[in-house]
């Protein structure tokens, strides 16, 4: 069997039919609060007998089950947004991700916001959003480097510009 790659996202749109079996025993209040939905969970490991999720502060794990996978736009719950602004029909602002919510006639996740502690009750697409936290990360480094010595000994390269008394500038 092929492994999916982690981290990934999706979402459990219907209730598995085989009960709460798949549920990890001490995360069953969690996830029956979170599942079935339209939110998006972020898939984030895998221990060998269960997938560890996560929605925002939540955390939970599941047995392997059929999901809704859904490809992310890059942007995840507690990041930085800006809005982009159209024109006069829409006001800029910067909030953060409060939830994400896949719409599946629109076939793309849809980004709640929270702003100075208020919910924004509209949804927002990706490309509504400008991503304001800098996810890039630099890889560890691989090649080991020798330190320079230098004992403060050795020769200078002459320079015929100094000291020279023929030479005009």
């Amino acid at each position: 069997m092929q492994w999916p790659q982690l981290p990934d996202y999706g979402c459990f749109l219907r209730w598995p039919e085989n009960g709460q079996s798949f549920i990890h025993p001490d995360d069953v209040p969690i996830a029956t609060r979170l599942i079935p939905s339209p939110r998006v969970l972020k898939r984030m490991s895998f221990d060998g007998t269960y997938y560890h999720y996560r929605y925002g502060s939540f955390r939970f794990r599941l047995r392997p089950a059929m999901w809704l996978s859904v490809r992310d736009d890059g942007i995840d719950i507690g990041d930085q947004v800006e809005t982009t602004g159209l024109g006069f029909e829409r006001e800029r602002f910067v909030a953060s991700v409060w939830g994400m919510y896949y719409v599946s006639r629109k076939g793309c996740i849809l980004y709640r916001l929270q702003r100075v502690e208020r919910v924004v009750t509209k949804l927002y697409s990706a490309d509504q959003l400008r991503l304001l936290t800098n996810k890039a990360t630099v890889r560890p480094a691989t090649t080991h480097y020798r330190a320079p010595q230098w004992d403060g000994s050795g020769s200078t390269v002459p320079d015929p510009t100094v000291n020279d008394p023929t030479f005009d500038e």
